[in-house]
């Protein structure tokens, strides 16, 4: 039996489709991979059962209730110890620079406190510019523990839970200061992604070949316009969510806007690697799109980064989003110098040379 002669038309052209998708490792991939990795990341990074959050602990009364203390606490798997510094200042430091994302303080009347039952045992601090945190501890603040030497008729507070940087536990104070890198990685990774494949698309990488450039001066000249281009965003997101969000800048605008600059230029060069790999802008915007979403679901923008398995973690530290959301949430919310953020700045330092590296070393001055 013939076929009608439209959908004989329709079935050729869904063939030649076929053909040219086939042919299309990357494509194939992609419907392979994409589905594979979101799911992997959706069931990862959306976790609002937040455990192990990094925890400094002082402990002034240093007898063993309170030790005790601190063991019923671990055993909660909701903190995890990992610094024990000297003093109250000392972990307030911590806090500030992000090495700990909450903190105990036990006061050397503690044992007084065991027997008037009358205040709580000690404190808890919680960085309050991260989601999900507060929550968390604040259900430890009357957590049963075998510490107190006699039963009040009324449950006792364990712990007073006090929340920094955040008292209101405003969402506008968490969000909106991650927001500059969100929409920062957005826009760069897309604008660069399509950068080469545009120029090969239109002839214009022809003219390029025919230049001195070396592969590093075109990767720079590439980069630079949209630096600007995200200084000028960085300023628009900042204002708004100053002007109309009221949140705090408690930092200074120089260290801000010297880790934005490190910022632009790792995802504009994230954004290079893939103009290098795609072949046509279409694959390109695939791409981009595909580092999109583990950008924000990974970096701790949405969701605590410290309830997040190790493994994750690991793989959360090639995104740049990862280290810029320490980084302007230290100097916006914490008040934090970039001196005291060594450690973000220098892995979004390392993101940044091994992304330009790799551009580089992808592209030849030819066409492909």
């Amino acid at each position: 039996m013939r076929l009608p002669a439209t959908l004989t038309r329709i079935f050729a052209i869904a063939s030649k489709e076929r053909r040219q998708m086939v042919r299309d490792r990357l494509t194939i991939g992609m419907i392979v991979m994409l589905p594979l990795v979101q799911i992997m990341i959706f069931g990862y990074g959306i976790n609002f059962d937040v455990r192990q959050i990094r925890t400094g602990v002082v402990d002034f009364a240093n007898t063993s209730a309170s030790r005790a203390l601190i063991t019923d606490l671990e055993a909660s798997q909701v903190v995890q110890v990992v610094a024990r510094p000297a003093g109250a200042a000392q972990l307030q430091e911590l806090i500030t620079a992000g090495e700990v994302s909450a903190g105990v303080y036990i006061p050397p009347d503690f044992e007084r406190r065991r027997i008037s039952e009358d205040r709580p045992l000690a404190q808890l601090l919680v960085d309050g510019g991260k989601p999900g945190l507060e929550g968390a501890l604040r259900a430890l603040g009357s957590m049963p523990v075998p510490a107190r030497k006699s039963v009040a008729p009324a449950t006792p507070v364990t712990f007073e839970v006090l929340t920094l940087y955040n008292p209101e536990r405003r969402t506008a104070v968490q969000v909106v200061p991650p927001l500059i890198g969100v929409i920062l990685n957005m826009t760069m990774v897309l604008f660069t992604a399509i950068a080469l494949v545009r120029e090969r698309e239109r002839g214009n990488l022809e003219l390029l070949i025919m230049t001195p450039l070396k592969p590093v001066e075109l990767m720079i000249g590439k980069l630079l316009p949209y630096v600007g281009v995200g200084l000028i965003q960085t300023t628009v997101v900042l204002s708004v969510g100053v002007l109309l969000f009221d949140v705090p800048v408690n930092g200074h605008l120089l260290d801000l806007y010297a880790g934005a600059l490190l910022f632009i230029s790792a995802t504009l060069s994230l954004g290079l690697v893939i103009s290098t790999l795609a072949a046509t802008q279409f694959q390109a915007m695939q791409l981009a799109f595909f580092t999109l979403l583990p950008s924000i679901l990974l970096s701790g923008f949405a969701f605590p980064f410290d309830g997040m398995p190790r493994t994750v973690q690991l793989i959360a530290q090639v995104l740049p989003l990862t280290h810029f959301v320490d980084i302007v949430r230290g100097v916006v919310l914490r008040g934090a110098g970039l001196d005291q953020l060594l450690g973000p700045v220098a892995k979004l330092g390392v993101v940044l040379a091994v992304s330009v590296s790799l551009a580089v070393l992808r592209f030849r001055k030819r066409l492909a």
